[in-house]
């Protein structure tokens, strides 16, 4: 039989938990509220009229599961929602991914994102402004032919 032995190499780096959270397997007793974090778009998609959004979530789990009985699960679980320019509808997302929104003019715009429990009751939200550059055309002019 082999005895293992866990040792850690430094003193400030952090566990999984630190980082993951706490495991899905377990039950919470009295869960802190949900928190969302939404960075700026990236700048160099954005550049490209292109809106990459990465967010992340601390005491909830983004996960494709609707409908009141979802609301017994522990650790808590959500989706987000999506509404673009004020928009009178929005999109939801269960993926936890970056978002990534295309075809948007070039100018300013404001991109609302909720999170919500799986009854879409909305818990926390973040608005993000930014500005969709005009892009230049691409000019093919402006590129030299290989000589032969």
């Amino acid at each position: 039989m082999t005895a293992f032995t866990v040792l850690a190499t430094n003193a400030s780096a952090q566990s999984a938990r630190d980082i993951r959270g706490p495991t899905p397997l377990l039950a919470i007793e009295n869960e802190p509220p949900a928190r969302l974090i939404v960075d700026p778009p990236l700048a160099e998609p954005l550049a490209q009229g292109r809106v990459f959004i990465q967010y992340r979530t601390e005491n909830l789990r983004i996960v494709p599961v609707f409908g009141k009985g979802a609301l017994d699960v522990s650790p808590r679980i959500g989706h987000i929602h999506v509404t673009v320019d004020e928009s009178t509808w929005h999109f939801v997302d269960a993926s936890g991914e970056t978002l990534i929104l295309v075809g948007l003019s070039p100018g300013p715009h404001k991109v609302l994102i909720e999170l919500a429990d799986p009854t879409h009751r909305v818990m926390s939200s973040e608005t993000l402004k930014f500005i969709v550059p005009a892009t230049p055309p691409t000019s093919r002019s402006n590129v030299e032919t290989p000589s032969r």
